[in-house]
């Protein structure tokens, strides 16, 4: 079992060190010794989540393409830049939101720029406010109806006879990562030194040049006008979350077909998130005219694709394993949990750095938390400690973070973990944590 937990262990660590698509790949090197050498047998991969991935990618992807994501954006800087004085509360506030809207924390990279400007404009250190947003759209990840995080949990707690609604997720994790940010942005207000008292950037921009870079112009999509077309996309996709939500509540609404024992059932949430979501972008399809080759192009689809197969060689190989040892794993986390509940808090957020992924983390958390018989209300508690790759600033967000800071105040710390995200991390973790322990508790 230990030799075992190792080869694991390994696998993921190289596996991130090529990324997404590497860790799957290599997760398959685990899977052959764990069948062939140790003769586990071959655990089985989550295929129902995997078809919902790749249908909520696909829409996402033509939501891009569209044209729809583009309007969003725009919306999001006229909202911030109508209210400068505020971004370090409304920029996190923002691209969490963004996040929870198309599911992905990609869209940040393009309001990094944005944010920037307006605080290098108002005086306000960019750090302050471009840390705890980087921050804050990957804990937005959790709170979406339509990520690779929440479609997972959905289809993992249906597997295992627990009918949640998607409304009922989503009512532990909005407040809970929302609030988190909220936490973490209000740490952030007075972070580090004003920018006319830090003597290291006052000394920067004493060269003419330097300061030219510090202060000059970003680009913005204010006063773009956009086709009628990206904004009839953004509605679509908007109506395709509502009826998802809207199925998710009103299990009276969905078509009811005899099981296995001739009892009528409802078809399951994760059918319908695939069937809603391909609706919705043949609906994009042929209402915005969007050319379907280009959708693979799109950077949305790529990272989502890049995320599929991610969870599936990853949740494949960590099934195996657990399954092979699952009395002992069973045992061993009862007893941490009924000690100590936040002890699958912890699993997670280390889970979360080694995979760099919460759809991963989730992947490989959550089955082995309900096949050990935890109660699904603790699982969902914890839902913010999915998000822990931010120990470390290795995440692209993160990096492309501290690039477009060009007044150099978001960086890397000489000690490595002394780094610009690390407190509002810890922060948004944390709070999260304890408010979904409460909300959790209440709704489910």
């Amino acid at each position: 079992m230990a030799i075992g937990f190792l080869v694991l262990l390994a696998c993921l660590i190289i596996g991130v060190r090529h990324g997404g698509i590497g860790l799957a790949v290599i997760s398959g090197i685990g899977l052959v010794i764990f069948t062939f050498v140790f003769h586990y047998k071959p655990g089985s991969p989550p295929i129902d989540v995997m078809l919902t991935i790749l249908a909520v990618v696909t829409c996402a992807g033509f939501l891009q393409t569209s044209g729809g994501l583009t309007v969003m954006l725009q919306y999001a800087e006229r909202f911030l830049r109508n209210n400068p004085k505020h971004v370090t509360i409304l920029a996190p506030m923002t691209t969490w939101f963004l996040t929870v809207l198309c599911g992905t924390g990609h869209v940040v990279y393009t309001m990094f720029p944005i944010i920037y400007d307006i605080a290098i404009k108002q005086g306000i250190r960019p750090e302050r406010p471009m840390a705890v947003s980087s921050v804050a759209s990957q804990m937005g990840i959790c709170a979406s109806p339509v990520s690779v995080a929440i479609v997972s949990i959905v289809g993992f707690m249906a597997a295992a006879g627990y009918n949640y609604s998607v409304l009922q997720i989503l009512a532990v994790s909005i407040p809970a990562t929302g609030l988190g940010v909220f936490f973490a942005a209000l740490w952030s207000y007075r972070r580090g030194k004003d920018l006319d008292k830090d003597e290291q950037f006052q000394e920067f921009i004493k060269d003419p040049e330097n300061k030219k870079y510090v202060y000059g112009d970003a680009e913005s999509l204010q006063g773009k006008v956009l086709p009628a077309s990206y904004f009839h996309a953004m509605y679509i996709f908007f109506v395709g979350i509502i009826i998802i939500a809207a199925l998710g509540n009103f299990s009276d609404l969905l078509p009811h077909f005899p099981n296995a024992k001739g009892e009528m059932k409802a078809i399951s949430m994760t059918a319908v998130i695939q069937m809603v979501m391909l609706l919705v972008a043949a609906v994009i399809l042929f209402v915005c005219k969007v050319k379907a080759k280009d959708v693979g192009n799109s950077q949305v689809f790529k990272s989502g694709i890049v995320a599929l197969v991610s969870v599936y060689g990853v949740a494949w190989m960590a099934n195996t394993y657990f399954s092979a040892h699952m009395a002992v794993l069973s045992d061993f986390l009862k007893a941490a949990v009924a000690q100590a509940p936040w002890a699958f808090a912890i699993i997670a957020f280390l889970t979360s750095k080694l995979v760099n992924s919460q759809a991963a983390a989730i992947a490989i958390v959550f089955p082995l938390g309900l096949q050990a018989g935890m109660d699904p209300v603790l699982l969902m508690s914890f839902i913010s400690a999915c998000y822990g790759y931010f120990f470390l600033p290795t995440y692209p967000s993160d990096l492309a973070c501290i690039g477009f800071d060009r007044s150099g105040t978001t960086r890397i710390g000489k000690y490595i973990l002394n780094h610009s995200f690390m407190i509002p991390g810890l922060i948004g973790v944390i709070s999260g944590c304890c408010v979904g322990f409460v909300m959790a508790h209440v709704v489910l």
